[in-house]
């Protein structure tokens, strides 16, 4: 297994690997020491059917049923459809382009750690891929700030809340989301998790924050809270610590949602196809 960085902020590319055959616990292991320090990892050119991708993403943790179960793969409740495509007039999957800035997970009790993509239709518009997957750095976000900055946030909880992403994604021009249920929104209430976290690979502080879920820091005043989430947010977005992973056809792509945030680019048009099938590992490794 060859493992290779980009050289930018984030990134490494895992080439001479099948992950049609289940890796061992050694492979395992160094699977996951490379999302710790590379953050977004992918294996390229796989041929993967959803059972070998979902028997995967197992070896990395407990998987994943979506609160609002929408566009599901067959018979696997585990693995999720992303993609633009329809069928009969009714979608295929789940868009996830124009979701702006997030880390999967982070209003759940158990946090996320990583999630499995598989890229089986790709759009490409002269030569080049579209809807391309952007990462930014937490190690280096939090390390950037000022010393005053990191005192004032350590010890610090946030509260991240599922409703605030669900409801602000109904927003957007052409949205099929459906309003979340009173059953959906009482399954994922409001829970708080420490603004900076030890994180369990590297054991280095992470900024564990995102415009997506964040929505206050508890021992904060209203102001305050509101004012420190602003300059964090547009903190966290600095260009410095951005990464964008071009996909290409039979990718598979894994990132560490402990250590990065993300934001999936919205510059395809209806008639430029994508289907990716994802899983989403939870922490259980670690927690």
């Amino acid at each position: 297994m060859k493992i290779t960085s980009t050289g930018k902020i984030l990134g490494a590319l895992i080439e001479d690997v099948d992950l049609s055959v289940l890796p061992s616990d050694e492979r395992i292991e160094e699977i996951i020491q490379a999302l710790g320090r590379f953050g977004v990892i992918s294996f390229p050119s796989q041929n993967l059917s959803s059972k070998q991708l979902r028997d995967f993403s197992a070896r990395f943790g407990e998987l994943e049923i979506n609160v609002a179960n929408a566009h599901q793969d067959s018979g696997l409740p585990e693995m999720m459809i992303l993609s633009n495509m329809t069928q009969n007039g009714k979608p295929l999957g789940l868009s996830d382009a124009g979701q702006d800035w997030h880390t999967d997970m982070s209003y759940s009790r158990l946090i996320a750690f990583t999630n499995v993509l598989y890229g089986i239709e790709i759009p490409m518009r002269d030569g080049r891929s579209l809807g391309n997957t952007e990462f930014c750095n937490m190690h280096a976000a939090f390390a950037d700030l000022p010393n005053v900055w990191k005192d004032k946030l350590r010890g610090k909880t946030a509260t991240h809340d599922f409703a605030k992403f669900w409801d602000n994604m109904r927003l957007k021009p052409g949205s099929q989301r459906k309003p979340l249920t009173p059953e959906q929104r009482q399954a994922k209430p409001p829970v708080s998790h420490p603004v900076v976290m030890i994180h369990p690979i590297t054991r280095q502080e992470v900024l564990y924050l995102n415009p997506g879920y964040s929505i206050r820091i508890n021992e904060m005043s209203q102001q305050e809270s509101d004012e420190a989430l602003a300059f964090l947010f547009e903190h966290q977005l600095n260009a410095a610590y951005k990464y964008k992973h071009e996909w290409k056809k039979g990718d598979v792509l894994m990132w560490d949602n402990m250590g990065t945030i993300h934001n999936a680019v919205a510059d395809y048009l209806p008639t430029e196809h994508r289907y990716i099938k994802r899983c989403q590992v939870m922490a259980t490794r670690f927690f």
